[in-house]
């Protein structure tokens, strides 16, 4: 209940007392349960996260196009989107460590997937050999990140998903020259 008041409503409507109603708890059981908003927004975010499961790193063929996705299905969700947002944001300040960690581990954790999946298209010669993973792995973070933002601000104007994919034809092989 609290993922659709965040997904409907965005961060800022969201209030710990309207969640609480929302799924008949009052507002002290509420605090009870979560000692922060940090902690009551990174749950709503992992719970969402859980509820939209994608193939394990060893079975996506390709990480890039899987980003994609996640990002298109992402546009039913705006609310969620300023979410991770809002998530993302706090993690720079000192005054919210939880979320600094949660997004730390979150972003250690999506660079690693992405970075293992790029070396195999690598050695399968998808992708350009001379591109280090890990590197791949934070543009496409970043990128991602980036554009999801803009496309709160922008949406008829920013397509996620295809300039996500434009990463694919950055980093593919030249084709070999006419001879």
């Amino acid at each position: 209940m609290a993922i659709e008041q965040f997904a409907d409503r965005g961060v800022d409507a969201a209030s710990l007392r309207s969640i609480g109603e929302a799924i008949g708890v009052s507002h002290t059981a509420l605090r009870h349960y979560f000692s922060s908003r940090d902690e009551l927004l990174i749950e709503v975010y992992r719970t969402h996260e859980s509820l939209t499961r994608y193939p394990p790193a060893s079975q996506r063929i390709d990480p890039i196009a899987a980003i994609a996705d996640a990002a298109e299905a992402n546009r039913g969700v705006p609310g969620l989107v300023q979410l991770y947002s809002t998530l993302a944001n706090d993690a720079l300040g000192d005054q919210h460590p939880v979320t600094r960690d949660f997004i730390a581990e979150r972003f250690e954790h999506l660079r690693d997937v992405i970075a293992t999946a790029v070396r195999s298209r690598q050695e399968t010669g998808v992708l350009r050999p001379d591109v280090d993973p890990l590197d791949v792995a934070a543009l496409v973070i970043a990128a991602s990140d980036g554009l999801q933002i803009q496309w709160i601000l922008a949406p008829d104007t920013v397509d996620v998903a295809r300039c996500l994919n434009l990463v694919n034809t950055l980093l593919s092989p030249a084709p070999p020259a006419p001879s």
